[in-house]
C-alpha cells in the first residue's frame, strides 16, 4: 500500500514534467528579460522555463549551475502552490518589534522637532538618552532609535519615487 504522504525524500528522486500555459509562460519570459527580480527568482523563472522545454533535472542544474534538489523543490512549489509560490520566497518571520506604532511615531516626531537648546540638530544618541528617560522608553538604544528612523526615511523615499510616477527626477526628504 502506499503512502498518502509525500516525503521529502521521496519527491527528491521523482521526475516532475512540467506544462506550462501561455500567460505562465509570458511572464515568465518578462521575469528573465527585465531584470527587475532577485539573481534568485530570475533563476526560478529560467528553471520553469527550461523545464517547460522538456530539459532534465541534471541538465538545468547543469545549465544553471545549481544544485539538482534545487531544481525539484521549485518544481514542486510550483505545482503545489503556483507560480508565485515557486519563483518568490515566503515571508520570514523575523524578530518582532519591541516598539509598537505609537512608540516608533514618538521617536519619528522627537527627530524632527527642535533640537535641544545649545545643539544644531538632534543626533541619534541625543534622541535615545532624550527618550530613556520616558515611561515605555527604558530599554531604548541609539541602534534601535536608527533603525526606526532609517526604516522611516526609507518608507519616504519610496512614497516620493511612487508619487513622481515616471518621470526621472527623484526627491529625496531628510530628516
Amino acid at each position: 500500500m502506499k503512502s498518502r504522504y509525500i516525503t521529502s525524500a521521496s519527491i527528491l528522486y521523482e521526475r516532475i514534467e512540467l506544462q506550462l500555459d501561455s500567460a505562465t509562460e509570458s511572464e515568465l519570459k518578462s521575469i528573465v528579460r527585465k531584470g527587475k527580480k532577485t539573481v534568485r527568482e530570475v533563476t526560478r523563472a529560467q528553471l520553469l522555463l527550461l523545464a517547460h522545454d522538456g530539459k532534465e533535472n541534471d541538465e538545468i542544474a547543469e545549465i544553471l549551475h545549481i544544485n539538482r534538489d534545487t531544481v525539484l523543490r521549485v518544481k514542486k512549489r510550483f505545482i503545489e502552490w503556483g507560480l508565485s509560490r515557486a519563483i518568490h520566497d515566503a515571508p520570514r518571520p523575523g524578530q518582532p518589534s519591541k516598539y509598537s506604532e505609537k512608540a516608533r511615531v514618538e521617536v519619528i516626531a522627537l527627530a524632527c522637532s527642535s533640537p535641544p537648546e545649545g545643539r544644531k540638530r538632534w543626533t541619534v544618541r541625543l534622541i535615545a538618552e532624550k527618550l530613556s528617560k520616558k515611561p515605555g522608553f527604558e530599554g531604548i538604544n541609539r541602534e534601535v532609535v536608527r533603525v526606526i528612523l532609517k526604516k522611516q526615511h526609507k518608507a519616504m523615499e519610496e512614497k516620493a519615487v511612487m508619487h513622481l510616477g515616471n518621470r526621472r527626477e527623484t526627491k529625496t526628504h531628510h530628516l
